[in-house]
């Protein structure tokens, strides 16, 4: 179904572009200004574990997981707008939890109190374990982890 490369600086544009089309109005509603210089160190914060995510061969996504510590850290999931709503979040998502099963670790993450996929993080499995001003931390944790 997914296929996945790593990502490259001649991915910027799309990354940008996805994290404008993806996150802008989360930022908006969460009351955090928004500034080119703040996206662009976003998207490049730890681009050594960022791997973009393909359909059928077309770039649809951006998936960046830290998996040098336990819990690993979901760093962002993005998905193209048009490819929101179709579970394919969800099933991104199981994937990354199953391999850190397997790995013996569980998984955080951190998502804008604004942000409704907050609500598709619960149904998975993720629990608050902690706030700030603008965000949850999130933990899924594995039986085995």
């Amino acid at each position: 179904m997914f296929t996945f490369r790593k990502a490259e600086k001649s991915n910027l544009e799309f990354l940008f572009n996805l994290r404008n089309r993806t996150m802008r109005q989360h930022l908006e509603n969460t009351g955090v200004a928004i500034n080119e210089e703040a996206q662009r160190a976003r998207v490049l914060y730890r681009f050594d574990c960022a791997k973009i995510i393909m359909l059928d061969g077309i770039d649809v996504g951006l998936l960046k997981v830290n998996r040098d510590e336990n819990p690993w850290e979901l760093i962002q999931i993005q998905l193209s707008p048009e490819y929101q709503g179709r579970g394919f979040g969800q099933v991104l998502i199981r994937q990354v939890l199953n391999e850190a099963q397997k790995a013996g670790a569980h998984v955080k993450l951190s998502v804008l109190k604004a942000n409704p996929a907050r609500k598709l993080y619960e149904r998975i499995g993720f629990r608050i374990i902690d706030e700030a001003e603008y965000i949850y931390i999130m933990q899924y944790n594995n039986r085995s982890g």
